[in-house]
This record gives structure tokens, C-alpha cells and sequence, in this order.
């Protein structure tokens, strides 16, 4: 047949809405180029119930999400949970960063395939610095890159053990938190999924913070290890 030889262009789903606070139009558009530039076809989804669509998923190798919890914003429903997490385990990479992963949904087995949940930040912005893990720097994702300053929300957050977290940062106690002094806190991680591959990144609250060089390289190289 005619074209059957046509090689078959890699796909990433963006599924961007919920709080506008995060902007999940614009900060994904920061990165919609480049995944195209890299080969994908992107496609972008603005309803949670592209989670149940099974042959498009299974047709996706990324799915690079930014849909953050607040009024009016959807839930996960326990259909689309299983669609997503399905299609992750059976090999789809996931994606995101900020609020729109971390500060997105209190399903239990999607935070279990995220690998952390977003407990609080200061009121005001901080400047903190992102430590690169030693043991993790010659990993594709932060090879070459130098500890950066970041201007912005600084996450607290919980992290599964198991996560590989490639980037840190030292968070004071504050609040009548147990304790005195400062502790290091997961910035950016990767884990597996069954057969899938996630990325996470704390930062990326504003748009600004994700077109900082050294963000934006960190994120793009987040996307493209993630993908299938």
C-alpha cells in the first residue's frame, strides 16, 4: 500500500485547565514548540474525559499535564483516574510541573503514580536556591547544569522515597513546625510507572519562571526523557 512505509509521528496529549492562576494555557505554550520541533504531533485537551478516550492514550507516547485544583476546576473521576494511570503503566510517559501536577488532584492512585502531593508555600514569593543532586548529575535531565536561583512560590511538598529526585531545595521551618533549622526539600524528581516514565517539577508557577534558561532546559529535558 502506498505511504505504509510513512513513519508514524510520536504524539503528546496537553491537558491544560482548572485554576487559571497557574496559567495553564501559556506555560504549556512555552513548550509546544519545541515538542514539535522534536518531532511530536501535540495534541491539546481541555476536558479531563480524554483520560478515558483508551485508543488515544494507547496512541500517545506523553502526556504532559497542567490542570490545577481551585474553584470551579473539574475533580478526576475515578474513570479517568484509571485511564491515566493505566495508560502510564502500560508505558505512556507523564509529565508537568507546579500546580498543575502537584496542586492537581487528592486521587489516591494518582498521586501514587505522581509520586508527591503539594502541601503549602510561603504567602510571598521567595528567592531559593535549586541544589542539582551530586549523585544524579551526569542523569540526561540536569547533566551540565549548575545550581540556579529561583524567584518564585517555593513548594513544600511530599515525596514518595522511591522517587529519584535530581534537584533540591532548603526549606526554613516556619509556623510552629516541629523542629528548628532547615531541611531539604525534592524539587524535581523522575520515576517509573509500571512500564511508563514520570516527570515532575516543583517549579513553574508563572510564566517567567518557566523561560529562565536554566528551568526552561530542565523542563524541556524533562518532557522528551518522559516520553515513551
Amino acid at each position: 500500500m502506498a505511504g505504509s512505509d510513512a513513519a508514524v509521528p510520536r504524539r503528546v496529549v496537553v491537558v491544560r485547565g482548572g485554576w487559571e492562576g497557574h496559567a495553564p494555557v501559556a506555560t504549556t505554550e512555552v513548550f509546544v514548540p519545541g515538542l514539535v520541533a522534536a518531532g511530536f504531533e501535540v495534541v491539546v485537551a481541555d476536558d479531563l474525559d480524554v483520560y478515558c478516550d483508551a485508543e488515544l492514550l494507547a496512541g500517545t507516547d506523553l502526556v504532559v499535564q497542567c490542570w490545577s485544583e481551585g474553584e470551579d476546576a473539574a475533580e478526576l473521576s475515578r474513570k479517568q483516574s484509571a485511564g491515566l494511570v493505566g495508560a502510564v503503566a502500560a508505558g505512556m510517559g507523564f509529565a508537568g510541573w507546579h500546580g498543575g501536577v502537584l496542586a492537581a488532584f487528592r486521587d489516591p492512585d494518582y498521586l501514587r503514580m505522581v509520586g508527591g502531593l503539594f502541601l503549602f508555600h510561603p504567602p510571598e514569593f521567595l528567592t531559593y536556591r535549586v541544589r542539582i543532586a551530586a549523585e544524579h548529575a551526569e542523569h540526561p535531565i540536569v547533566a551540565g547544569l549548575e545550581d540556579f536561583d529561583v524567584h518564585s512560590e517555593q513548594y513544600w511538598v511530599l515525596g514518595d522515597g522511591r522517587n529519584t529526585v535530581l534537584a533540591t531545595t532548603v526549606v526554613e521551618s516556619r509556623d510552629g513546625g516541629q523542629g528548628e533549622g532547615a531541611v531539604a526539600m525534592p524539587v524535581v524528581w523522575t520515576r517509573r510507572w509500571g512500564a511508563g516514565k514520570v516527570f515532575v517539577s516543583a517549579v513553574g508557577h508563572r510564566v517567567e519562571d518557566l523561560r529562565a534558561p536554566a528551568v526552561r532546559v530542565l523542563t524541556e529535558r524533562g518532557l522528551l526523557w518522559a516520553a515513551r
